[in-house]
Order: C-alpha cells, then structure tokens, then sequence
C-alpha cells in the first residue's frame, strides 16, 4: 500500500491526522468541542472545514501543510446557523450546513483565500416538522437533518437529498431565482425509521434508517414526482450510520453496497453488512456481514487507488471497541480483510467520527 494520509473528525475536540498503512499518528489540531464532520475545499484540499457539534454550533477552517500538519484560522471561526451541526457539504464559494438539533439548513458563503468565511452573508432554512403518532419520542422530537448530499440522478439540475431523522422524510431541494435553497418534494420514510443517510446507484435511492435498522430502496423519478418505494430490507438488529456504494472501477467492477452497523453487542464488535445488486439495483440481497471489532462505528471511507482500503472508526460503547483500523476490499468487493490497526491507547482518547483521504 502506498502511503497515505487521513484526517479524522471526533467526538474528542480535536482533528487528527493518520498516516497509511502504518496508522501513525502525525498531527493533532484542538479546534473545539466535537469536530464531528470534516470537507475539504474542491479547490484547496488543504483547507478543511468542519462544525462544532454544540448549542451555539459554530464553523471552523484549518489549513494544513503538505507534511499533514495544521493550524486552526482563529479569525474565520463563524456561527453554524444553529445548534450541534453534524453535517456539511462544500462547493467553489459555499459551504452548507446541518444543524441537528435546531432543525436548520444554512449556507454560508466561503472562498479559497483568507478571510475563507463570510458570515454576514449567512441563510438560514427551518425544515419543516409535523408531529405524528407511532415516531420515537426521545429521538424524533423535531426535525434532524443528518446529511447534505448532491442528487447525481437528478441531470436537469443541481438538487440536494437531505436525510431528516427527525420528520422521518428525505427532503428534495433545488436553488431558486433568489439563490436560496427550497424543498420541492420529498421521499417519504415509514413512521419512526429514523433516516439518517443515502446513497444511489443507478435509478436507485438507498436510504438507511437508524431507529429502525432498515435499508429502505426507492426509484428516482423527477422532483415533481414521488419516488417508487421498491423495498425495504433488514441491516441487523444494531443501528445502521453510514452507508456507502463505492464507484466501480476495473479492480472492482461488481457494485457492492456498504451499510455499517453499531451499538452491536457482541464482543467481536459492530458489523459491517454487504449488499450485492447483482439481480438489479432495486432488489439488493445482503451476501455478507463482517466483524470490526470496534463498537458504536460511525465513520468509514473508502480510499486508495481504486477504492481498495476503507478507513473504520469506533467512537466506543460501554468503554470498548474504540479506535481506527483499515480493511481491504477482498472477493471482487464481496468481502474486507483487516489491514491495520491504530494503536489502542491512541485510539482510545480519539473518538473517530468521521474520515478524509488528503
């Protein structure tokens, strides 16, 4: 494997940076409480934004040196538009936000060179929520946008997917003539699912369903009009994160679809569970689930030359399973074999969230 760095979010109040395959530790950057999710400027992979997961939610920018060592922008700190934003996409000039407990989508402006951030050009958007019989009261208490995705199926225009674990619905939006985001349509999700991320492949929309630890398929259709629910599938009994379908490429060219599992209670940790699609997009069979040996697994990325390594990180459940490890793609995709593993009292003190390959 060729060497790599990889920059991790955390529920510590620090940005690490990680060395591949030996997952040295190179550099830590305090910035604040729960630096949970981490972009990198399209044109500047140097500069990196990521939100503190707090009530009064603010922005941070960190610039880093070609020897994976940063520096926190004191002066381009900013307010998130809300409270504990755990997730953010970034464009050439914008950098959207989801603001988990207040319910707000905001966008602030940025640029690739110093001041970076320009709050006072910062919007704000309250999705929308309706009380309903049969949701998880301590989790569905108002509106949780969970993730902020570009819709690739979607080739008339540039749409947003934001997964609302909340309300319970994946809001469609699309920018106006003002240049402000607005909900068009959304998918709707069974009472009490939870969605928290999505992914596509093909005509396909893979939503994962935390609260109740199902995969939920949809097919695209446009945005003025409703998604086909296909079906909907059991991950295992933990709750699902992250999910991920690698792009295929010549070394793999079998999609596979990735979905990770947490909070599971055996002692060999959460799973991974895979997906074939092998009998069509829409009808995805689970053909493996593999052991981490971490617990509560929050973040992992694929990276590497032809997506062949994927980064997994364990934030810990009742005082185990934390920590960093680094698995290969095996069996044409259908499988992951453990590469590497941080060390545990390094891993320990990190609570990993979230991974960038630099």
């Amino acid at each position: 494997m060729a060497p790599h760095k990889i920059l991790v979010g955390s529920y510590s109040d620090s940005i690490y940076t990680l060395e591949i395959p030996t997952l040295k530790l190179l550099d830590e950057v305090k910035v604040g409480h729960h630096p949970s999710w981490i972009v990198a400027h399209p044109s500047d992979s140097s500069l990196i934004f990521t939100g503190l997961e707090q009530s009064d939610g603010e922005i941070v920018v960190v610039k880093y040196g070609k020897d994976g060592k940063g520096h926190k922008v004191e002066e381009a700190t900013c307010s998130s538009g809300g409270s504990d934003p755990c997730t953010l996409l970034v464009t050439e000039n914008e950098l959207l936000i989801g603001n988990y407990s207040s319910g707000t989508l905001a966008t602030l402006p940025i640029s690739a060179t110093p001041p970076y951030t320009h709050p006072a050009a910062l919007w704000t958007l309250s999705l929308p929520f309706d009380e309903k019989p049969g949701r998880n009261e301590s989790r569905q208490d108002s509106s949780h946008p969970h993730q902020i995705v570009f819709n690739p199926l979607n080739t008339t225009e540039t749409e947003l997917l934001i997964p609302d674990l909340g309300a319970d619905k994946v809001w469609r939006l699309t920018k106006g003539l003002d240049g402000h985001w607005a909900i068009q349509s959304y998918v709707h999700i069974e009472t009490g699912g939870g969605p928290r991320h999505v992914a596509t492949y093909g005509n396909t929309l893979y939503t994962l369903l935390e609260l109740t630890s199902q995969l939920a398929v949809h097919k695209f259709h446009s945005v003025q009009q409703p998604l086909t629910h296909l079906t909907t599938l059991s991950t295992i009994k933990a709750s699902p994160p992250r999910i991920l379908i690698p792009t295929p490429n010549t070394s793999f060219p079998t999609p596979y679809v990735y979905a990770s599992n947490r909070n599971d209670p055996s002692p060999e940790g959460d799973t991974i569970a895979i997906f074939s699609v092998a009998n069509g997009e829409e009808k995805p069979e689970l053909v493996t689930e593999v052991r981490t040996g971490l617990s509560h697994v929050r973040g992992m990325v694929f990276g590497g030359e032809h997506d062949k390594w994927l980064v997994v990180g364990g934030a810990g459940f009742e005082n185990r399973g934390v920590g960093v490890k680094v698995f290969e793609r095996v069996d044409g995709g259908k499988g992951l074999k453990q590469l590497t593993e941080l060390d545990k009292a390094v891993g320990s003190t990190m609570n990993p969230t979230a991974f960038l390959w630099v």
